[in-house]
């Protein structure tokens, strides 16, 4: 049975910048947006879809706070993989017959989407190598996937919007779930996605954090694999970083809760961040508190370079979101610059 506390008490999920402390390892958290229309269906009234898909499913499931001016919410569901793709299924089936357009009968024939949001560091995990992974479990779902090519704003997080029927896309979900499970180390420590009314304005203008993504039909493509070796991007559970790692060589002694963790750069990008004669990385160590070590070469054949991060889970947070600053600053730059180049060769052309 639903708890007998108030339906409101899990309906909204706290806006958070961080994952919070893993659970099992069985325990899966999955999160996706959703419109806050949608979100209306999911909850019900007085809380009433929520407490059935609990009751049914077993999962803890919740959606963000409205936020003014903000179209898209946060629904999150944990559980273990079963029960969050069953969940999934339910809540798409849902959403599905709440459509005028669509009445109520079997759901098997519909074509509708999800949109996930999964960790940066963890999109390899999801492709594969060669995009065999990827190929796999759209062969096995019947359902198609796309994921965008930027993180989402202020996080390191990314879209990847699965698209089929609602059985199959609970059935994609189940074997996304059980990939990142299987690899959630390389999820420790993300800055998790939280809508905003910045990210609204960004979306209309077509700029970084937009939807634009790589879509595998058949799953041949291999894609841009995004992955590093361990992780900035969120666990497939919300986990923080609370399993110690061992601190590289330094000659003071580390704090007993130090943390390492890793991300993959674009090598367009790494000069952006370094600054000139290192001056934006040093301002980014100095604000943060955290040690970062800046790979010399590539780490794979995507041509990402490799960043360490040493610090407490506070200072590599701090740290994550100077760099991906950076990062969007550089992005818009680069945008505003190709957009006067283009206006300037149209004058030139009149």
């Amino acid at each position: 049975m639903a708890s007998e506390s108030s339906p409101r008490a899990e309906l909204e999920s706290p806006p958070q910048s961080r994952s919070p402390s893993p659970g099992p390892a069985e325990s899966l958290t999955l999160r996706a947006l959703v419109s806050t229309k949608d979100a209306g269906v999911i909850i019900g009234k007085a809380g009433k879809n929520v407490a059935d898909l609990r009751e049914q499913t077993g999962v803890k499931a919740g959606v963000s706070k409205v936020i003014p001016g903000v179209h898209d919410r946060v629904l999150t569901v944990t559980g273990n993989v079963e029960a969050v793709a069953k969940a999934y299924n339910l809540i798409i089936e849902q959403l599905v017959n709440s459509n005028p357009n669509n009445p109520p009968v079997s759901t098997s024939n519909v074509h509708t989407s999800i949109r996930l949001l999964i960790s940066h560091n963890l999109m390899g995990t999801i492709i594969g190598r060669s995009g065999l992974k990827i190929k796999a479990i759209q062969d096995g779902s019947g359902a198609r996937m796309v994921a965008s090519k930027e993180m989402l704003p202020q996080s390191t997080e990314r879209i990847v919007e699965v698209q089929g029927s609602p059985e199959s896309i609970g059935r994609a979900i189940e074997e996304i779930g059980k990939c990142l499970l299987e690899d959630w180390e390389r999820g420790l420590g993300t800055v998790l996605f939280n809508p905003s009314p910045q990210h609204e304005r960004d979306n209309r203008r077509g700029q970084a954090g937009g939807y634009s993504g790589s879509s595998y039909p058949g799953g041949s493509g291999a894609g841009r694999r995004s992955n590093g070796e361990a992780g900035a991007g969120r666990p497939p559970r919300n986990a923080s970083p609370t399993s110690p790692q061992s601190p590289s060589s330094s000659s003071q002694p580390a704090p007993a809760n130090l943390r390492t963790q890793n991300i993959s750069i674009p090598s367009d990008m790494v000069g952006c961040i370094i600054g000139r004669s290192g001056t934006k990385i040093t301002e980014i160590r100095r604000l943060s508190g955290s040690k970062i070590s800046i790979a010399k070469a590539p780490h794979d054949d995507t041509g990402e370079r490799m960043f360490t991060i040493v610090g407490t889970p506070e200072a590599n947070e701090k740290a994550l979101f100077l760099l991906y600053n950076q990062l969007e600053s550089e992005k818009e730059r680069r945008v505003g610059r190709e957009a006067q180049q283009q206006a300037e060769l149209q004058q030139q052309q009149e």
